[in-house]
């Protein structure tokens, strides 16, 4: 039997939406005042980074920006020689198809690894990632930032002055929910994101964590070239 909240007559379900709106809106504005006290949290220059671009140039951080003032980085899981990488970081970034949607806002949104680009590449076409990668392997950078090798994913913010560029703001784990359209939609669901650690009613349908997210070989059958 499919399991069904409690069904009641429109206005008693419009009474009960309205409170949960109550909530909906006072989350709302925290969240509000959270992104304030993030654009007034202080900055740290950083010394001139090396990357590699995926024409193989050797690229400075500044550089990346490609003349835009803000930076955000997605810093990819990566283990060298994988045919499949970290699941969570290949299914997160086949979501941003049109990255370039954000640049209005003098910002560029980019993937970091600590790959070889010869590797990178294979990947990214063969889970048909549409974003443009770079790799820290000859620098200290995704260590800098907190997602070296061996180590987790991790979203960093820059801001750039001239061929100054400041780090601005860390996010990892939990934190990068805010990024993921998938997580977005799940929360507004009945049943949710299905996961055994959610509160949900008795008989709702659950399963274990991460059991539910396509892996990066899925990912790869849905977006990628087969004869990658």
């Amino acid at each position: 039997m499919t399991a069904l909240p409690p069904v009641v007559d429109e206005q008693t379900w419009r009474e009960e939406l309205a409170k949960l709106r109550i909530r909906e809106k006072a989350a709302t504005r925290e969240l509000d005042a959270i992104a304030a006290a993030r654009r007034r949290l202080p900055a740290v220059k950083l010394p001139e980074y090396t990357l590699i671009a995926e024409d193989g140039s050797r690229v400075t951080l500044a550089e990346i920006f490609d003349g835009h003032s803000q930076l955000v980085t997605y810093h990819h899981m990566w283990t060298d020689g994988a045919t499949w990488q970290c699941p969570g970081c290949t299914g997160g970034t086949a979501q941003f198809a049109r990255p370039d949607i954000v640049e209005p806002l003098d910002v560029r949104f980019v993937v970091v690894t600590n790959g070889p680009m010869d590797e990178i590449l294979a990947y990214k076409k063969r889970v048909g990632n549409r974003m443009t990668w770079y790799s820290s392997a000859a620098s200290t950078f995704g260590a800098d930032m907190d997602a070296g090798p061996g180590e987790g994913f991790a979203y960093n913010v820059f801001l750039r002055d001239g061929d100054d560029v400041y780090r601005t703001w860390h996010t990892t784990g939990r934190g990068a929910e805010q990024f993921m359209l998938t997580f977005a939609i799940a929360d507004v669901l009945p049943y949710g994101r299905q996961e055994v650690w959610q509160d949900v009613p008795d008989g709702w349908p659950q399963h274990a964590t991460y059991e539910g997210w396509p892996g990066s070989k899925e990912i790869a059958e849905r977006y990628g070239d087969p004869a990658a």
